[in-house]
């Protein structure tokens, strides 16, 4: 049925005087040897894929198609095999991926990836025609909002503890130096505060706390000085802040949960009051008192729990399988001719590293991407890479308005940082075909917070999904 084709070209055996359109096809998936055969080439022939530079697990061809509906299927390490996260259905050479190829070309023009960013990966799937991706229905949508809303008010906090782990209070007369070099020791971006006079947890500590004293040392009408963080307490640089006066408005009370609060309650209070983490409290008595600290929850745990959950029944979620770009879900870089897009925060690695803390305060994001001056991504700078210059003193020997942003992610990773990594990985990628349910199994991973939209093969920045965003959407 299927035979070895021994000679590849440039041409496929479309129609004489077809208008031909340069398509990627991408396996992501792995393996040694593979290949790709379709209906483009009578299924007689089978032709050789590459692996991308810096992704050896990529393999990629771009072939000449015929506009019009083509099958294929990839031959990996001798065995058939189709694309489960691309069109697919079952012909006559059994289940086969699907493609609609139109009048333009479907790829954008593949450019190397440039020396030193073989660190970022990202799956690279057929990039399908705008006009050929199914839209959802706003009674698929509905229904799926429904489903996952009924599943969150039904399960408790008490579910997304861990069978093993730690939590991490700090005293609020602690140091606030030594606070921040715990955090940075500790791997964590937040830790609740514990009043010992009160005898309760009264707020957190987190990295933007840091970014805001370094921002204040540096302003020379500060009463605070280098000497006085030595011995400046939590407890005195909360007072400070709360007479910052043109500051972002932050919570003057302890947002918290309990562990029989529902996991729907505790994704809203985090999205109403726009914290990254709810502590679990429990206490025994009616007054409170004698509370104990069970867990610090996240977005990206909730989001484990829904994963889990619809992992074997995701047909029954439609919205699961859409596209990200067909749905309005994210921050995208605006179209030409587009007035009302919201302008999405970026910045070149030579820009300083005042400029990338005043920003993710003012923008109240967790991350900016950094790009070349075409946009394409190089890295990208998080709130929690600022913590690197808590070890061993680091920020009273650098001037922020001086460091440069490419200075500071070298100073992160000459100190290892724990934070900003995952699989090894820095920058965390997808594309504007990757399907929600893709999407939303890598935000579920511990320390990711937001998805850098790219396009494939350049890297140009297209937008960027949080998980604030996914939750939003889902939620209506």
């Amino acid at each position: 049925m299927y035979g070895s084709g021994s000679e590849t070209g440039h041409e496929n055996c479309g129609l004489s005087g077809s208008v031909l359109i340069p398509t990627r096809f991408m396996w992501p998936y792995g393996g040694r040897t593979v290949l790709l055969s379709g209906s483009f080439t009578r299924w007689s022939e089978h032709i050789p894929m590459s692996p991308m530079e810096g992704c050896p697990t990529v393999f990629q061809v771009v072939w000449s198609l015929s506009p019009g509906y083509h099958q294929y299927k990839f031959f990996v390490d001798g065995e058939w095999k189709h694309d489960e996260h691309q069109p697919f259905v079952s012909g006559t050479y059994g289940v086969v991926n699907t493609i609609l190829i139109n009048n333009e070309p479907s790829i954008p023009n593949f450019t190397p990836e440039a020396p030193g960013r073989s660190n970022m990966e990202v799956d690279n799937d057929v990039a399908m025609p705008a006009e050929a991706i199914p839209r959802i229905s706003g009674a698929d949508l509905e229904v799926s909002r429904h489903r996952i809303s009924a599943f969150l008010s039904t399960h408790i906090a008490y579910e997304l503890l861990p069978e093993s782990g730690k939590v991490i209070a700090l005293d609020i007369n602690l140091p606030v130096k030594q606070a921040f070099h715990i955090l940075y020791e500790q791997g964590i971006p937040v830790a609740p505060l514990w009043d010992t006079c009160k005898g309760q947890f009264v707020g957190v500590l987190s990295v933007l706390d840091f970014i805001l004293i370094l921002k204040e040392l540096g302003n020379h009408g500060s009463n605070l000085t280098e000497e006085e963080l030595e011995t400046h307490t939590i407890a005195a640089w909360k007072k400070v802040k709360l007479h910052l006066g043109n500051r972002r408005s932050y919570p003057q009370q302890l947002i918290h949960a309990g562990p029989y609060d529902s996991l729907e309650k505790v994704a809203s209070q985090i999205l109403q009051h726009k914290v990254a983490t709810v502590p679990i409290i429990y206490s025994s008595s009616q007054d409170g008192s004698f509370p104990q600290l069970l867990h610090i929850a996240s977005l990206s745990g909730i989001l484990r729990c829904i994963c889990r959950h619809f992992r074997h029944s995701s047909s029954s979620l439609p919205v699961l399988q859409q596209p990200i770009c067909a749905i309005p879900l994210g921050t995208w870089v605006p179209k030409i001719g587009e007035s009302n897009g919201r302008p999405l925060a970026m910045l070149r690695p030579n820009a300083s590293l005042s400029a990338a803390l005043s920003l993710l305060v003012q923008a109240g994001v967790s991350s900016i991407p950094i790009v070349d001056d075409n946009d394409s991504l190089l890295d990208i700078y998080s709130r929690s890479d600022i913590t690197a210059l808590a070890k061993d003193k680091a920020y009273t020997r650098i001037s922020l308005d001086e460091m440069s942003i490419h200075q500071a992610l070298q100073l992160g990773q000459d100190a290892n940082s724990p934070y900003g990594y995952f699989n090894g990985q820095r920058c965390q990628m997808c594309l504007g075909s990757d399907p929600l349910h893709k999407v939303m199994e890598r935000l579920a991973n511990p320390g990711i917070r937001r998805l850098v939209i790219v396009e494939a093969g350049s890297k140009r920045v297209e937008g960027i999904i949080s998980l604030s965003d996914v939750f939003r959407f889902l939620l209506g």
